[in-house]
């Protein structure tokens, strides 16, 4: 069985004595760019939400036709979810995975318990970018394209945190479960990303197959 780039170990990720645990670059480089990513993107509807506010006819850059709209999504109930714009929430938690990954890089190792904070963190992002999803989808009737791209980067942080937390042992699998996963990682995003586009494609057929095809 072939080892994938992100089961490839070095000295720094070998668990230490004190219950430390390093990750490899390929995470670190991952977690680096979905952050910076993820803060683009909050940043970039932060902006406009503040435009918003300012001038309730401004049109964002992103509004390009009747589905791909960001306009409609920013002046949803949904994008203030907790009484204050979506995207702050990214400012403070996508600089979290930022640090994470540099550190990362850098050599750190932490104990058991940050990695199962981060693996916390981004499941509660990836269960509220997954309830995003269905109200853009089912409820609003239109698409951000900054917020999908913070839909895809927190999926690739949560999974990849969680491939991690598997191969070093910090959230136990069987022997079996952990080399289907280090070897096919691959797989989980490929299609998580594939029914996320084939709703969107189905959802809006008649628009895309009459403007697209």
């Amino acid at each position: 069985m072939t080892t994938s780039a992100l089961d490839q170990t070095r000295s720094g990720e070998r668990t230490e004595p004190g219950g430390f645990f390093g990750a490899g670059r390929a995470f670190g480089v991952l977690l680096v760019i979905c952050g910076a990513l993820g803060l683009l993107a909050s940043w970039v509807i932060t902006i406009d939400e503040f435009e918003l506010l300012k001038n309730p006819n401004f049109v964002p850059s992103c509004s390009i036709n009747p589905i791909l709209s960001c306009g409609n999504i920013m002046k949803s109930a949904q994008a203030k979810v907790f009484g204050f714009p979506n995207p702050m929430i990214g400012l403070v938690a996508y600089p979290v995975v930022i640090c994470v990954g540099m550190a990362a890089l850098a050599g750190a190792r932490f104990r058991r318990w940050f990695w199962l904070g981060l693996q916390t963190g981004s499941l509660l992002g990836v269960v509220f970018v997954t309830w995003l999803q269905y109200e853009s989808l089912y409820t609003i009737g239109n698409l951000c394209l900054w917020c999908m791209l913070a839909w895809v980067v927190t999926i690739a942080t949560f999974w990849y945190t969680a491939v991690h937390n598997v191969k070093h042992g910090i959230i136990p699998a069987p022997a079996k479960l952990r080399q289907v996963v280090l070897e096919f990682h691959w797989a989980v995003p490929v299609l998580w990303y594939g029914v996320i586009a084939m709703l969107i494609l189905t959802r809006w057929w008649s628009y895309w197959s009459t403007h697209v095809l």
